[in-house]
């Protein structure tokens, strides 16, 4: 897969996409990264990429010239090109899934009061948000993205089931982990853990897992129960 990112900070990408697992999805030819810079696309002397917006108001707007510039200078044919922002649709795991099978993702990140109408007007396949709250650019939630895409490019996690196992994924949030010292400070390990029983296990995980989403996510316990 290639994901490009338009962006007026690729320095933010740097570490983050660099590390762990989508670092070495990178390493390993699984993901292609390319950050674009889209001052680099200005014909402004003085890399100016705003303005004020039409009929007043708070803010500058970014404008479309260097963003049309940015996507002309890449194969956008059968890309999905993601806008983020707060008005668009709430990224889920499903729409981790259905993105991960699409061969070439361009991530727009806005700034200031957002894009040019026209831009979206015209590039734009899927406007998304990743939360109900504001943040001051596009490049967190792309980075987001990226991560829960990326994790389900086949390879990138190694075994299949590592991701199949995961909260949300599942259907359910996850049960509790645990690791050596099977005691540790007069807390011990569930004796069903150490028992060697798998069946035991895969049961108790299961009561575990339903029992937390209940209490925690009322919603994906009543959507996990009526499937």
């Amino acid at each position: 897969m290639k994901i490009s990112v338009l962006t007026l900070f690729p320095h933010m990408f740097a570490g983050p996409m660099g590390e762990s697992i989508i670092g070495r999805a990178v390493d390993n030819n699984l993901l292609e990264l390319n950050i674009m810079n889209i001052r680099d696309y200005t014909k402004n002397k003085h890399k100016k990429v705003d303005d004020y917006p039409y009929g007043g108001g708070a803010g500058m707007v970014m404008q479309a010239d260097p963003i049309f510039n940015a996507l002309e200078n890449i194969d956008t044919k059968n890309s999905r090109i993601i806008y983020m922002t707060p008005k668009g649709k709430v990224f889920n795991q499903d729409l981790a899934i259905e993105l991960s099978k699409e061969e070439h993702i361009v991530f727009l990140c806005g700034h200031y009061e957002g894009v040019d109408q026209r831009v979206i007007d015209h590039w734009v396949t899927d406007e998304v948000s990743i939360g109900d709250y504001v943040l001051t650019g596009g490049e967190l939630p792309a980075m987001v993205m990226i991560d829960s895409i990326a994790r389900m490019i086949p390879g990138v996690l190694g075994q299949k089931v590592s991701y199949m196992d995961e909260s949300i994924y599942s259907g359910l949030l996850e049960y509790p982990h645990y690791t050596r010292p099977s005691e540790y400070r007069d807390m011990p390990v569930p004796e069903v853990l150490l028992s060697g029983n798998h069946k035991r296990i895969e049961e108790w995980r299961m009561e575990k897992s339903l029992e937390i989403t209940r209490k925690r996510r009322p919603d994906m316990y009543k959507k996990y129960k009526n499937l």
